[in-house]
């Protein structure tokens, strides 16, 4: 099923020319200016989902996130059930290595998350998810040129609060949720909350008969809140989460090269490799804000999270050992912030001090059995980041408002980079246990071993002017840069390329904006927008070669420049008192201006990865008395243009395709309980959001979850 997504935004702005009831729509807090304001007075892109709109969305994870926000890609990287690819208007990171940076930034409250792996994080204890959309290089600092995504925790209230939820559904799904809190002392709060995601596979392993697309995922947050006096308050949080689904390998589009046939489903696979995988993530955070007075506030963000991961990847989905690739992943960081809010007359400011200091290490070997030989590669990077930033806004007319920002950002890194060809199968690191019955294997040639370190220093400003035009409608005008940090490649092939220990410098990206934020009709129709353009330069392109040993050399280069320019639309239409239309639109416009590789310019042969040029949504949200509670109805069609896995068209490029859910929720009179049917993918859609592409039977893609159904309830004790 296909829709047209710009006559669902059409059908949606007709509406607005009729009367209806009485006004619908509440007001959106947001503290994507790092304090909390109305939606509709924040001069940037973004868009806000409650804790309500969640439920009523059957929002699990992260990526179903992605329907409701334009211009946004939210997915499961190839290969893993925890680990994120986020794009934001074109912009974001495909390659989820340990010491590649992420182009969009993932945020628990105030915390950074700095690695892609295990944040595909499942929704629980949260008050709402933002999504801002543009560069946030000034109030967020680097690695957030595609946008930032964030995900903000409740503040207990001192009451007795416990709540239980469960899920039962399609593929055997169980999921379990409990959460609970309460006042020890007047000023002392307790909270907890603790997850199980279970479920069965998509599909199996046709050669182990192991689960393919399973989920197993246990997960835990404690916080503790302490307000000694109105004006002082502490929060420390701790939170772990352990996945033990099992590792996907993906569906073959040919025949293998022993020749195995295509698998009829494309959630099945014919792999030689167990389903191992582990991705343990954790955190803690101590939060502290003082009201110093009735305009100043002082906050400190201190925090440490810790990953590790092991899994492995059949490249080939054969039962030979042709191409298979056992991997592990250990990062570390700590984050020290620092802020400022001050609130005058008619002026504020927000302003701090950031510090990171982050390990990611890893390693992978690369088993080609049909050479006989294993590539071993391994490595950490050690960074260490400074910045210091300023936000002001002045009201310096009864209707205008002038934001400045800036933010000047210090990255030192340090590599250890190893890369080695070794007669036999395995190394070290995945010998003894997938390929034991097979001689030790003997190093034969050492490409890469180096160590180095590089320091880069960045400023990124902002500058803005928005003007009141009643009270109903606020015009903005922005320009804003931001960047991608420098680092150096860990899969270096230093024999065919001598320069990649010199690593590769930062990307940016310079976007001017023009938008506006309307309450209309009363407020019954809320219609937001934004159109942009972005500049983005010295792009970190990965260009692959074929060497004369068989083996494959990745370089990353800041080999690109492109232009982005787009269109986003949201709106919101009380059509009656118990009926609300929901829509969004994005289209985007992103190409290359320039992708050297070999010297030679192929920005015409290249397109932007995972950047639909149009993203759609529509749903009506129906609320109906249902004997003494409420029924919520959320029936909504999603829509994704045609998109490129990679920058170069081929076999894994998916077709435009459209998602139907529908959502029915119970509540009742009394507040304590909630029952819910939902229903994803009701069309049963088969589309693609990952791959790999070598060539032939190496050729293989990863799918998004067919047809579920569950029922959902929860308890308010």
């Amino acid at each position: 099923m296909k829709v047209n997504p710009i006559a669902a935004g059409i059908m949606l702005a007709c509406g607005a020319s009729l009367a209806y009831a009485e006004p619908a729509l509440e007001e959106v807090t947001v503290t994507a200016q790092k304090r909390e304001q109305s939606l509709q007075e924040v001069p940037v892109a973004v868009t806000a989902i409650g804790e309500a709109a969640l439920m009523e969305n059957g929002v699990v994870d992260m990526t179903d996130i992605q329907k409701l926000s334009p211009n946004t890609t939210l997915q499961v990287s190839r290969g893993t059930n925890s680990t994120l690819t986020a794009f934001i208007r074109g912009i974001g990171q495909q390659d989820p290595l340990w010491g590649y940076e992420p182009g969009v930034g993932i945020y628990i409250d105030d915390v950074y998350i700095a690695r892609p792996q295990g944040a595909v994080m499942d929704v629980f204890d949260v008050e709402r998810i933002e999504v801002l959309r543009g560069p946030q290089g000034t109030l967020y600092g680097k690695n957030t040129i595609g946008g930032a995504v964030k995900y903000v925790t409740k503040k207990m209230s001192g009451d007795t609060d416990v709540s239980v939820g469960t899920s039962l559904g399609s593929y055997n799904q169980r999921d379990f949720k409990i959460k609970a809190s309460t006042g020890l002392t007047e000023n002392l709060n307790i909270g907890a909350a603790v997850a199980s995601f279970n479920r069965d596979g998509f599909g199996e392993n046709i050669v182990t008969g192991e689960d393919q697309y399973n989920k197993d995922i246990m997960a835990a947050r404690v916080s503790l809140e302490y307000s000694p006096t109105e004006d002082l308050f502490f929060r420390f949080a701790a939170d772990k989460t352990t996945d033990d689904s099992a590792s996907k390998h993906g569906h073959r589009f040919t025949t293998g090269f022993g020749g195995e046939e295509v698998l009829s489903s494309v959630y099945d696979t014919q792999s030689n490799l167990p389903a191992d995988n582990l991705v343990e993530t954790s955190g803690m955070s101590l939060t502290a804000e003082w009201q110093v007075s009735d305009s100043i506030t002082v906050k400190s963000v201190t925090a440490s999270r810790e990953g590790e991961t092991e899994t492995v990847i059949d490249f080939d989905s054969v039962q030979a050992a042709g191409f298979d690739v056992p991997a592990y992943y250990d990062d570390e960081q700590f984050s020290q912030e620092f802020q400022l809010v001050w609130q005058g007359e008619n002026a504020d400011l927000v302003s701090g001090i950031y510090y990171y200091d982050g390990t990611a290490a890893g390693g992978y070997d690369a088993v080609l059995a049909g050479n006989g030989i294993t590539v071993n590669v391994e490595g950490a990077v050690d960074t260490e980041s400074l910045s210091a930033y300023a936000h002001y806004n002045w009201q310096f007319a009864d209707q205008w408002n002038l934001n400045l920002g800036g933010r000047y950002t210090r990255d030192e890194k340090a590599a250890d980079v190893y890369n080695a060809v070794l007669l036999g199968l395995g190394s070290d690191l995945s010998h003894d246990k997938y390929y034991a019955d097979t001689p030790d294997s003997i190093v034969i040639a050492v490409r890469t071993d180096y160590t180095n370190s590089d320091s880069w220093g960045e400023f990124s400003p902002r500058v803005g002017l928005d003007y009141q035009v009643n009270d109903d409608l606020m015009m903005y005008a922005s320009y804003s840069t931001g960047f991608k940090s420098g680092g150096f490649d860990m899969r270096g092939v230093a024999t065919s390329n001598p320069l990649t220990s010199q690593g590769y410098a930062p990307e940016t990206v310079r976007t001017a904006e023009m938008g506006w934020k309307l309450d209309a009709m009363d407020n019954r129709l809320r219609l937001n927008g934004a159109i942009f353009r972005a500049d983005y330069t010295d792009m970190q392109l990965t260009t692959q070669r074929l060497l004369e040993d068989g083996t494959t050399a990745g370089d990353v280069l800041n080999a690109g420049k492109s232009r982005i320019q787009g269109i986003e639309l949201e709106a919101s239409l009380a059509l009656t008192d118990n009926l609300t239309a929901n829509a969004n639109l994005g289209w985007v416009d992103a190409e290359f201006v320039e992708f050297i590789s070999g010297g030679v310019d192929i920005s015409d042969t290249r397109d932007m990865q995972n950047t639909p040029d149009t993203t759609a949504m529509v749903q009506l949200n129906w609320s109906v008395p249902v004997g003494a509670g409420e029924m919520v109805v959320v029936p909504s069609v999603s829509y994704r243009a045609d998109t490129q896995i990679f920058e170069t068209p081929g076999i894994l490029d998916q077709e435009a395709y459209s998602l139907v859910d529908l959502t029915a929720t119970y509540y009742s009179a009394d507040g304590k309980w909630s029952l819910g049917l939902q229903g994803k993918n009701l069309a049963d859609e088969e589309y693609r959001i990952a791959g790999y592409t070598f060539g032939g039977p190496f050729d293989t893609g990863f799918y998004g979850a067919p047809r579920t159904v569950a029922l959902t309830g929860t308890y308010n004790f």
